[in-house]
């Protein structure tokens, strides 16, 4: 058995961890064999403070799984022991132990296409399926799939075609809830996730901002910025416009209604993919829409930091109007939060599957881009240049989202079930109660080369 980092073992194996599982055991070492077809776990039992460990084999649907576990021990290196001994035994029939018998259908593979799809592949896609330089992202996709369960059958044919950016987001949601220690019941097509784990329930619909297109199909460019005031028009006006639109036709939908999601915390995740680059300037926009107000700091003689309200009623912007306020809309009370993450895109897969150990040992990733600068009296955000290959590099799925709570929820999202994340509160008065880790990317390029090429793209 070869020990493996945390990082890695869950990448592999998190999707068949259920809620309180951690509350009762700690997690200490973690292994994996040569050929990848086992992966164990030391654990500590946290009421007796003796340790046992567990073997997870592949199933009939290539998923990791538990069959088989050690004795309690003393120590960890009794385990380990205990360990080797079991897993040498179960070699010999290692397929037939790994089988649960409760697998429909065959493995998922995002990656082989779909019968009779006339649609091209999305260049994205493609770039995923066979860059060396995603083969990181690819491995980090791959133990994933095996447990997605496509509720709506046609993901597959999406993820490879025209709604790649979103199935990512979805697959980025998935990750980050069970990370988060939920458990996801995808039975239903509608909400896309039903969650349930200690912390509670909840329900979440995702939506993304798409790029515009005139009535002949064409993609429509997004307007030129080349003045300031361009650019405080374009994230007043013109993102809270293109904010709605998605927003706004899920509210219509009414999925809190659905008997999987009544009664439970409402939540809408929202990512902008209306142009390549849109995720590292948009999300600025996205509080000025759903509160309806805006703030300015204005530095004070004695250096400190004052923050002005400025309430928004409406959004206008060539020839196209809205009222500001998503919160305030009617209906809008069933909705406890919109999520977004500018940095919940291919790169973190990317960044994730590095950290890991997956992927080309040829790639290198260095992502660049502005935080929160955790000075109460900054005024801009600080500016960062990280290596993902270097071995104090660290990111969770959750790194980088942003929480904005509905002031009018009926049914208030508690802030402890997305742990890690920073969490917005309107207060009565205009300004913005903000819990925020210490670290907290705002947005970020990451930039890909390989060792030995010239070649550098980037994302």
């Amino acid at each position: 058995m070869i020990e493996i980092s945390r990082a890695r073992f869950e990448v592999l194996a998190a999707y068949t961890r259920l809620p309180g599982t951690l509350v009762l055991g700690e997690e200490v070492r973690w292994f994996e064999t040569a050929e990848g077809d086992i992966v164990a776990s030391i654990i500590r039992d946290r009421t007796d403070n003796d340790f046992f460990g567990i073997v997870l084999g592949r199933d009939e649907r290539e998923r990791f799984r538990v069959i088989d576990s050690t004795e309690f021990f003393d120590t960890p290196d009794e385990v380990l022991k205990a360990l080797a001994t079991l897993i040498e035994a179960l070699q010999p029939n290692l397929a037939e132990k790994s089988k649960q018998g409760d697998a429909k259908g065959p493995p998922v593979d995002f990656f082989v296409p779909p019968p009779k799809v006339k649609q091209p592949q999305n260049p994205a896609f493609t770039a995923l399926r066979d860059e060396e330089g995603y083969s990181s992202a690819r491995a980090c996709v791959e133990p994933m799939m095996r447990w997605y369960e496509d509720a709506d059958r046609n993901f597959v044919e999406q993820f490879q075609t025209t709604g790649f950016d979103a199935r990512i987001w979805e697959l980025y949601l998935f990750a980050v809830f069970t990370e988060a220690g939920f458990a996801i019941d995808r039975k239903s097509a509608v909400p896309d996730f039903t969650c349930w784990g200690m912390a509670g329930e909840f329900c979440a619909e995702a939506t993304t901002i798409n790029p515009s297109r005139d009535k002949t199909g064409a993609l429509v460019p997004p307007p030129t910025i080349e003045t300031d005031e361009q650019f405080a028009d374009f994230l007043r006006n013109y993102l809270p416009i293109k904010y709605a639109g998605p927003l706004t036709t899920k509210l219509a939908k009414r999925d809190w209604e659905l008997p999987n999601a009544e009664g439970k915390p409402f939540v809408l995740a929202i990512q902008d993919f209306h142009h390549p680059r849109a995720m590292t300037f948009s999300r600025g926009a996205l509080p000025i829409y759903l509160y309806g107000v805006e703030h300015e700091g204005q530095r004070q003689p004695d250096g400190s930091l004052k923050i002005s309200v400025t309430c928004v009623e409406k959004h206008q912007y060539n020839g196209k109007t809205i009222q500001s306020g998503f919160f305030n809309l009617e209906g809008a009370e069933n909705v406890s939060a919109v999520i977004f993450n500018a940095s919940a895109t291919i790169s973190k897969f990317n960044r994730i599957g590095v950290l890991a150990g997956f992927g080309s040992k040829r790639v290198r990733l260095s992502r660049t881009g502005i935080a929160i600068d955790p000075n109460p009296n900054a005024s801009e955000p600080i500016q960062f240049q990280h290596e993902v290959n270097t071995h104090n590099y660290t990111e969770t799925w959750i790194e980088g989202m942003d929480v904005y709570h509905n002031p009018r929820a009926k049914y208030p999202l508690n802030q402890n079930m997305l742990p890690g994340a920073a969490h917005h509160q309107l207060l009565p008065d205009g300004q913005m109660l903000s819990t925020v880790p210490a670290w907290h990317p705002l947005s970020s390029i990451t930039a890909i080369s390989l060792t030995g090429n010239d070649e550098r793209t980037a994302e």
